[in-house]
């Protein structure tokens, strides 16, 4: 029978890795994925740099027409939560005998949140 088996995990770098050791130490793995948030890379690439896009702004005069962008200094403070959290679910399709070794195996590399559905 096969089973799937999902974890959660901090930063996509550790799902990777225990992805990778679940591939290499544990038979009748049939599948090994993760989905992660990607608008975290974006927004870790935001917290670098050194403004931050508050709203544009639209102003019309009688003679001209003027766009603008007002922008702030970036930091962490200001990028909503959501927006960093880099948490990452791994998931492996595996026979039914291997869920106890995928857990295990999760569970030592920092795994959160250890589901398994048959």
């Amino acid at each position: 029978m096969i089973s799937r088996v999902t974890a959660e995990f901090e930063t996509p770098e550790l799902a990777e890795f225990a992805l990778k050791r679940v591939r290499e130490s544990v038979d009748y793995v049939y599948s090994a994925k993760m989905m992660y948030n990607r608008i975290a890379e974006r927004s870790a690439r935001l917290g670098r740099s050194s403004t931050f896009t508050v709203i544009p702004t639209y102003s019309n005069t009688h003679t001209n027409f003027l766009t603008a962008v007002m922008e702030s200094p970036a930091s962490k403070d200001i990028i909503p939560e959501p927006a960093r959290n880099r948490k990452t679910t791994a998931c492996i399709v595996c026979g039914s005998a291997a869920v106890d070794n995928v857990i295990s195996v999760l569970n030592a590399l920092g795994g959160l949140n250890i589901r398994f559905a048959q």
